[in-house]
């Protein structure tokens, strides 16, 4: 996905009319959770390794992607914005 996007950033972004990033998300507090058993990466035993708690809230996910699609990020393109709450920072 991030390979398709900075293609996709450098093919089509060079007239200043498609801007193409990726929203890159940890975990996110939905019902698929509740299927989950220990022991599993995303379950409880992650929890300490976290920069911040697990699992996001959908709407602080769904905020990346709008500021993505405003014009606060016209000057972006080519990425991906982790939201993983610190998961990748370790």
């Amino acid at each position: 996905v991030i390979g398709l996007t900075k293609n996709i950033a450098a093919t089509y972004g060079r007239d200043g009319k498609i801007r193409c990033n990726a929203n890159a998300p940890g975990g996110v507090n939905t019902n698929i959770g509740a299927t989950i058993t220990e022991p599993h990466p995303l379950g409880a035993a992650a929890l300490p390794t976290q920069a911040l708690r697990l699992p996001a809230n959908p709407t602080e996910i769904a905020r990346v992607a709008l500021f993505l699609a405003s014009d606060d990020a016209s000057f972006i393109n080519g990425e991906a914005v982790k939201a993983d709450g610190g998961w990748t920072a370790r």
